[in-house]
């Protein structure tokens, strides 16, 4: 569990969590009910999707190799009917789910650089310092008496 001023879970499962949160709103706002059918495709888009800090995939970290992508069905390449119906309409719901992923990760990424900027200091350029709004032990006291009251 964690709260404001005591954080106790790692940022990255955090900034994961809201990603497939996202995700999977994305996905499933027309039938809510249906959001377990959802969960293979989401884990399959976020393991395949670039990062953007290490151009690599979360699949090409872990397992040193790059994924293997779903090849697009041919219809009509196959003997059984099932197959013949029921490919068709993964590929519709792969393109779709594609593109809500897309859109979700412009949207984030056009969200945070809006409040994103670069900031250079000179040398012996002043500036102020806002601590958390709680006492700070670590910053704080005997052994970093600069950045005490």
């Amino acid at each position: 569990m964690s709260i404001t001023y005591h954080p106790q879970i790692d940022g990255q499962t955090e900034v994961m969590n809201r990603v497939l949160e996202y995700y999977m709103c994305s996905l499933v706002h027309l039938n809510p009910a249906d959001w377990f059918n959802f969960l293979a495709l989401a884990e399959w888009l976020y393991n395949t999707s670039i990062h953007s800090s290490t151009c690599l995939t979360p699949y090409e970290v872990i397992y040193g190799k790059a994924p293997r992508t779903i090849p697009h069905y041919i219809v009509g390449s196959s003997n059984n009917e099932v197959v013949n119906s029921l490919l068709p309409s993964r590929q519709a719901m792969h393109d779709t789910l594609r593109r809500c992923l897309l859109k979700a990760q412009n949207t984030m990424k056009l969200h945070v650089d809006t409040r994103c900027h670069d900031v250079t200091f000179d040398v012996g350029q002043w500036f102020y310092v806002k601590l958390q709004p709680f006492h700070q032990c670590s910053v704080t006291g005997v052994l970093h008496p600069k950045l005490s009251k």
